[in-house]
């Protein structure tokens, strides 16, 4: 008998196993969780036919309807529970898209462009539709707690465009510093030290959305920690670009 070899589902996982983004840097949730169930949907993805770009809109679509429920039904228990797994799943979506253009061994300008396109909207939707919950179902005596969905909007929206933006400067200037890789030493505790600024624990929050008072509390420190983290991250990105001008100053002169 001769031997058949591996089935196409964990010939896929194989390789994807192999072709990973580095994961040094990234939270504990996405690193342990999203990433390897990603990997996992892909491989499958990959089997039926699945393209990059219908894994993006699948993601659209899930975390789509998780972002609508928020701001249209009134939160109860099972609301909280349906509402999390849709933007779980809109998440591992997420991470779906690009592990099958890697698996294919090629990306395309348009599939990137949606993906980022898709975060945006995300970005910018999720917490609009938290302000527009606490506004017609509020868990708080005050309006004045609406500011938090609206900082939050604020912070997620100026975070995604500095990352994009950092991303864009660092290709059209290689004397940028690099960023760090898989292979620098990372504090082993960094990872979960950085749990309430991943977006993967925020979905996670939302199964608590059916409890407003708790629900409340643990989504204004997601908020809090996103907000510290920014200052951090724009602290960081200004002295990385004082470092390009000086050098790019020194060169010219």
């Amino acid at each position: 008998m001769h031997d058949a070899g591996p089935s196409p589902y964990r010939s896929a996982l194989h390789r994807l196993r192999a072709a990973q983004k580095p994961a040094r840097g990234t939270a504990a949730y996405s690193r342990l969780v999203n990433r390897p169930l990603g990997r996992r949907v892909a491989a499958y993805a990959s089997t039926i036919g699945m393209t990059p770009d219908q894994a993006t809109g699948l993601s659209a679509l899930c975390s789509g309807v998780g972002i609508a429920m928020i701001a249209l039904v009134q939160p109860t228990w099972w609301v909280g529970i349906v509402v999390g797994l849709a933007l779980m799943a809109g998440y591992v979506m997420d991470s779906v898209d690009g592990q099958l253009a890697r698996l294919a061994g090629r990306g395309s300008v348009r599939g990137e462009w949606l993906d980022h396109t898709v975060d945006c909207i995300k970005t910018l939707t999720l917490h609009s539709a938290v302000l527009v919950a606490w506004f017609r179902w509020s868990p708080f005596d005050s309006t004045a707690a609406l500011l938090i969905p609206l900082g939050y909007t604020i912070v997620a929206s100026t975070t995604f465009f500095g990352w994009i933006l950092m991303w864009s400067l660092r290709a059209k200037n290689p004397s940028a510093p690099a960023a760090p890789v898989d292979g620098d030493r990372e504090h082993p505790l960094r990872m979960y030290l950085l749990l309430p600024t991943d977006y993967g624990a925020l979905c996670v929050a939302f199964l608590l959305l059916g409890f407003p008072s708790v629900f409340a509390v643990v989504y204004s420190f997601f908020f809090v920690a996103a907000a510290a983290a920014l200052a951090l991250a724009l602290v960081k990105w200004w002295r990385e670009l004082t470092v390009v001008d000086s050098e790019r100053s020194g060169i010219a002169g």
